[in-house]
């Protein structure tokens, strides 16, 4: 199995690679524009030697017409014999430089040497020109120098007209002005971009490094935490760059999960303490009665029928709360699965269902229908929730107002009522109050109805009502129709 690289290992070798690729990349350019401007410079001189504009001293000065007036005899001598081995006058002088070679070729295309100027091999863009069929050829060639030597040269070719016989001349200057100094470009350009290669794997290692470094403290508060779960760990988190984002992004999701666990860790004293009372109340009766029987003394009819009444309520009291506690313990589903529900035929079952829970009680309904999206298990066990919270807190003969308009569901009891100090809290789990701390229920009632209103984008409100009593509001979005 191959080993991947670290991520240190990579970004180096990116760097590096970047690194010298740019650095190949702007050698490789130099060298052809340098290569580019040689060129040009020997055209410019061949153009220059050939046909180029007057010089300083007129027209006959060095590079103009004039010079070509001075050869035109050599020229149309050597077109007469034509020779096309290089030949010798025993004199120099002609033709300034030891690299420069003229050549005259004739309309067949055939080579005719200059006396001390050496030769050159025709193409056949040389003989186009010859034959006039194009006005000048410039190309790279090889040829023969004065002195005898082979070399390759840079020839330019351009038409003559003389005696009324057309021919062409061709002159050419070594390419050793253009090839030495590239190849000695060459050789300083490949050891300048070695040693970029070598400094930019350094500097790639030196960046890595100290890009990596806030990573490596991430990593570290990461492996300790997995270590330990000490979720109060944070990390610094400086500036506005991609590793102070992450830093902060870890920060919030560590607060979270600690935040999680905490809630996780008070439901589980909080059900702990509230599971304690019906339980104990429970082996308490249960006991009471196993002794009953096994000493052989039997408990009178009524006291008898008084603890299986307290076993059965502690038994449904016991069984609403885990019923409860399933409910806030459940997931919250990233995408529910919602349905359209009738929330009208839920309050009015809830209202007689709270009629029965209360049978003293008068409980006044006027529901107006209303529809809207989400879970009706979830909905109907908090509009039950809500209403047997009215309930049990209503004096004897009391009455309850359940109204159900335009989305809003309203709960008013005539009870004793909510302090101002206790608002902020009724909705907390387990949390009840001072004066309801002897009346059955587990204090989650409440805190399931604000989590489904709360999923269906609703909201929930619990205030004084005027008189007396308590006012509990359910705002819902949906509609007065039923959606398709």
């Amino acid at each position: 199995m191959t080993r991947r690289l670290t991520l240190r290992a990579r970004m180096a070798l990116l760097t590096a690679t970047a690194v010298a690729l740019a650095v190949a990349v702007c050698a490789a350019a130099g060298w052809y524009l340098t290569r580019n401007q040689l060129y040009r410079e020997l055209d410019r001189r061949l153009g220059a030697f050939s046909a180029g504009p007057p010089g300083p001293g007129g027209p006959g000065g060095p590079g103009g017409p004039g010079r070509m007036q001075r050869m035109l005899p050599e020229l149309q001598e050597a077109l007469r014999y034509c020779r096309s081995a290089p030949t010798s006058s025993g004199t120099d002088g002609r033709l300034p430089g030891p690299y420069e070679i003229t050549q005259v070729v004739d309309a067949q295309g055939r080579a005719c040497t200059v006396p001390d100027a050496g030769s050159l091999k025709v193409t056949a863009a040389d003989a186009a020109v010859a034959r006039g069929d194009s006005a000048r050829a410039l190309h790279n060639g090889t040829g023969v120098n004065a002195s005898g030597k082979s070399e390759d040269v840079r020839i330019l070719t351009y038409p003559v007209q003389a005696g009324g016989t057309p021919f062409a001349v061709s002159v050419a200057l070594s390419l050793d002005e253009v090839e030495g100094p590239l190849d000695n470009l060459a050789l300083l350009l490949v050891a300048v971009t070695a040693l970029g290669v070598l400094v930019s794997a350094g500097a790639g290692l030196m960046i890595a490094r100290a890009s990596l470094r806030p990573v490596d403290e991430l990593t570290g508060a990461v492996e300790h935490i997995a270590r330990t779960e000490d979720l109060g760990t944070r990390i610094p988190a400086e500036g506005t760059d991609e590793i102070a984002r992450l830093s902060r992004s870890f920060n919030a999701m560590t607060g979270a999960l600690a935040a999680s666990r905490e809630r996780q860790q008070q439901l589980i004293a909080d059900a702990g303490h509230e599971l304690r009372t019906p339980l104990t109340s429970l082996r308490t009766n249960i006991d009471l009665l196993l002794r009953a029987e096994a000493t052989g003394r039997d408990l009178p009819a009524a006291a008898r029928h008084n603890l299986l009444v307290s076993v059965k309520a502690q038994m449904q009291e016991l069984s609403s709360l885990v019923g409860d506690l399933l409910e806030l313990a459940r997931p919250d589903e990233a995408e529910p699965v919602l349905e359209t529900v009738a929330l009208h035929d839920v309050v009015d079952r809830a209202v007689g269902r709270a009629r029965l829970r209360g049978p003293g009680l008068t409980v006044q309904a006027d529901t107006r229908p209303w529809y809207v999206r989400g879970d009706p298990a979830s909905l109907e066990r908090a509009v039950v929730n809500l209403l047997d919270n009215a309930v049990k807190f209503s004096p004897p003969a009391g009455t309850v107002t359940v109204r159900l308009a335009a989305g809003e569901l309203t709960v008013r009891d005539h009870g004793p009522g909510i302090p101002a100090a206790d608002l902020p809290h009724v909705f907390e789990r387990f949390w009840r109050s001072p004066s309801a701390r002897s009346l059955p229920g587990s204090g989650l009632g409440l805190s399931i109805v604000a989590r489904v209103v709360g999923e269906m984008g609703g909201s929930v409100d619990l205030e004084p009502a005027e008189g007396g009593g308590a006012l509990a509001r359910v705002r819902l979005p949906g509609t007065a129709a039923p959606r398709d």
